[in-house]
């Protein structure tokens, strides 16, 4: 799944101010539409999770969910995944169906 990497501050800020959420004990969900004409990615772990193996564990979860995703995310959106504290400790085969559920909730995909 081709996607864009977001990491410009002002880009995180629109979306956390205008876009739609969906919040979960292991994963939080932003979503906002953009002008892009493709889908673009955000990944955020706070250092409230942990030192920098654990968010770098988080961050490689989430990524290799959305991978594995398999289901097409709407060109025109920029999403945004917020680790929590659980995150880090769980496998990528338990983040995806919570990442589907939130996406679908979101009215992302199909």
């Amino acid at each position: 799944m081709q996607y864009e990497v977001l990491n410009r501050n002002n880009d995180f800020r629109r979306i956390y101010a205008r876009g739609k959420v969906q919040a979960g004990p292991i994963l939080v969900t932003y979503v906002c539409k953009n002008r892009a004409g493709r889908p673009r990615v955000g990944i955020t772990v706070s250092k409230k999770v942990g030192k920098a193996v654990r968010r770098n564990r988080a961050r490689r979860v989430i990524r290799e969910a959305y991978r594995l995703l398999g289901a097409p995310v709407e060109k025109n959106v920029d999403v945004i995944f917020v680790a929590r504290g659980k995150t880090p400790y769980v496998k990528t085969t338990d983040i995806l169906p919570v990442m589907k559920r939130q996406l679908k909730a979101l009215g992302v995909i199909q």
